[in-house]
């Protein structure tokens, strides 16, 4: 069974499978709505010597809140690069729990993320910060951006608790 089957199983990895999707689908709309901008923001200052006021403005917001959006999915499905040089001639128990300590300090880091990016969401609103063309909160993204930053968070700490309490198909063909 691959790592990816391994994480779908059970109602918290279903749970969490659904909601990763989810969030990569809102990731994508966004992606797709910022490239129709961008699109029409040229054709506009090309052809009629009009773009769209503050169209780097929100490719910036926009993409800020797919990166957010798209992590938990990619976390989910263990895609992100990893340097396993040092860890190929070990064992596949020790690979299951350096993966599962990867998995806490991915946790840990993104869950400090998380916070500070609330943090600075709520500094925003109060402080009233706006961006300097279209004076759009600035605390609309990073709003947007916790949901994914925490589902990241919860999804690491569920991959942890896999590796260190499921082993994997070559350690079950090795006993």
């Amino acid at each position: 069974m691959t790592a990816d089957n391994r994480m779908r199983e059970g109602p918290v990895g279903r749970l969490l499978h659904v909601l990763c999707d989810i969030c990569a689908v809102v990731g994508g709309a966004v992606l797709i709505a910022m490239a129709i901008m961008t699109v029409v923001s040229v054709i506009g200052r090309t052809f009629f010597d009009s773009p769209i006021l503050g169209d780097v403005e929100l490719v910036q917001l926009g993409l800020a809140v797919c990166v957010a959006t798209f992590l938990p999915y990619t976390q989910f499905r263990s895609a992100n690069i990893i340097v396993d040089f040092f860890t190929t001639k070990a064992s596949p128990r020790t690979q299951r729990w350096m993966d599962g300590f990867g998995c806490v300090l991915y946790s840990g880091m993104t869950a400090m993320i998380a916070w500070r990016v609330y943090a600075g969401g709520v500094m925003s609103h109060e402080n009233q910060e706006a961006s300097m063309l279209m004076n759009l909160p600035l605390w609309i993204p990073y709003m947007l951006m916790v949901p994914g930053l925490v589902l990241c968070t919860l999804v690491g700490v569920y991959q942890a608790v896999i590796c260190w309490t499921q082993p994997t198909a070559a350690e079950g063909e090795a006993a």
